[in-house]
């Protein structure tokens, strides 16, 4: 074991903004992917995201503001009555998180599952990857 990895050692988050880039994962959810309103999505697309941001999903990779509003966009569309909840806390390491999360119509069980992990750079989400559980219906 190296210095750097020893029990001795800084922990491994020192001097990250770990509430920060758990607040950019825990508002991607709700105000991006399960925002309807374009207007409101396309705003917190702007403040929580890089210029340059990817997005990471099953069907493809989306590069971009537009890119990531239009894909969140035909997403919510798909099911417009769904709501996204966190499944457990919210993890972060250095400059990166992921956090668990179910979806399906409010109050009722998730009828698929995921976990989103990110990248972040300059306090903005530069890369989120999407894992699915199982697909949505």
């Amino acid at each position: 074991m190296t210095d750097q990895a020893s029990k001795k050692s800084v922990p491994p988050s020192a001097g990250v903004d770990v509430d920060g880039i758990a607040t950019l994962l825990n508002r991607n959810l709700p105000e991006v992917f399960g925002e309807g309103d374009p207007a409101r999505r396309k705003a917190a697309i702007e403040e929580l995201y890089t210029n340059d941001c990817v997005l990471y999903v099953p069907p493809g990779i989306f590069v971009g503001h537009d890119a990531l509003d239009k894909f969140a966009g035909d997403l919510r569309a798909t099911h417009p009555h769904y709501v996204y909840t966190p499944r457990g806390a919210t993890q972060v390491l250095h400059n990166s998180a992921r956090l668990a999360w179910g979806s399906g119509p409010k109050g009722e069980r998730p009828l698929y599952t995921g976990v989103d992990f990110i990248i972040a750079r300059d306090g903005k989400i530069a890369a989120l990857y999407v894992y699915l559980d199982s697909p949505p219906a």
